[in-house]
């Protein structure tokens, strides 16, 4: 499938959604979009297209979203597929994102119209989520796993840009790019672990693209409708919830360890996230808890808005919908990696996800 401009508004209004508060800013999806568009003509094929023994790896956008000096342009994501190829020393066939966003769905889109090389609807998750270890399809698990990640970004004008390749195991490479975010002003494109289709039959989120495009399409048929048509639509496609509506009473976001983290306040609701919204809570009592996918519709523009996007009075909508109505990959699936969300926000996780596996 050929990627166009109705395919490009789809990906970054729908991946909005499915970013759950996170996952990039429209603005840079869009300009991402756009950018891959001029280059060519970037290309969506399933799972099922490729062999199983063809190499795939990631791409994705890490830092954090609010950080003032955070810079990454379309060039660094081509670099960063260039260094990954040379760190595989192999032929790369598939380029997959590591989750939903209105940035992250349309990463890929840029390296796929300059090489060539197919973008594949098989996201290591389906919803954008904090940490490394989340979107790592699983390989997290296997203490033996040496883990092959580059990275690009930050502003030359500025002295930030720098380059990255690294190899080792899967933490300790993951701790590094997220350092090399913080030195670039607090965002990096990055490449990383090259798994064959087989692998990712088992540990991918297959079709999440193609529910972020869906998702997208009947939103923009609702959005002339205005917000309440939007969220009416949620509810509809994802199972949603709608929790609350109203001005944002407070937010507090600090910057730090290259996540933006904080709360949000509407009514009687708090709403904590780690970049993504993490948990959502009234008057103490849990209504949502991530993996479920927490989502803020600005009222006026009745577009998704990201955790960096919110400011005290702004209108908005809050909804939540079930994990199970999302497609996630093999590493939404692990205690150890919801348990990293704990100390981060100060919010009981593994309390509320007994479905959670423990590490293998």
């Amino acid at each position: 499938m050929q990627l166009g401009r109705d395919d490009l508004e789809a990906a970054v209004i729908g991946g909005g959604v499915l970013g759950g508060g996170g996952g990039g800013s429209m603005t840079d999806g869009q300009r991402l979009g756009d950018a891959a568009l001029e280059a060519g003509s970037p290309t969506l094929v399933s799972l099922d297209a490729l062999p199983p023994d063809a190499w795939v790896a990631t791409v994705s956008l890490v830092g954090a979203q609010a950080a003032s000096t955070a810079h990454v342009e379309p060039e660094d994501h081509l670099r960063a597929w260039q260094m990954l190829t040379e760190l595989a020393g192999r032929p790369l066939a598939g380029i997959i994102t590591c989750e939903n966003g209105a940035a992250a769905t349309v990463n890929g889109w840029f390296q796929s119209a300059k090489l060539g090389v197919p973008v594949v609807d098989a996201p290591a998750d389906g919803r954008a989520h904090p940490t490394g270890d989340m979107g790592s399809l699983g390989l997290e698990r296997d203490p033996a796993y040496v883990s092959l990640q580059s990275a690009a970004g930050g502003d030359r004008a500025r002295g930030r840009y720098l380059e990255l390749q690294v190899r080792g195991p899967l933490a300790a490479t993951n701790r590094l790019v997220r350092a090399a975010a913080e030195a670039a002003g607090g965002l990096v494109a990055v490449a990383r672990h090259p798994v064959t289709a087989a692998y990712l039959e088992q540990h991918a989120a297959k079709g999440a693209i193609a529910q972020a495009l869906a998702l997208g399409r009947r939103l923009r048929e609702d959005r002339p409708r205005g917000a309440d048509a939007v969220a009416a639509g949620l509810c509809e496609q994802l199972g949603a919830t709608i929790v609350t509506s109203g001005p944002v009473a407070a937010v507090e976001r600090q910057t730090r360890g290259g996540y933006d983290v904080g709360l949000m306040r509407i009514g009687d609701v708090e709403l904590a996230f780690w970049n993504e919204y993490v948990t959502c809570e009234r008057l103490g009592v849990r209504l949502a808890t991530f993996p479920d996918l927490i989502v803020t519709i600005d009222a006026d523009t009745t577009l998704p808005l990201t955790t960096a996007d919110l400011a005290a009075g702004r209108p908005i909508v809050v909804l939540t919908a079930p994990a199970s109505a999302l497609k996630l990959g093999a590493g939404l699936r692990v205690r150890s990696n919801l348990a990293a969300i704990e100390p981060a926000v100060g919010k009981e996780i593994l309390r509320y996800r007994p479905d959670a596996e423990a590490h293998s």
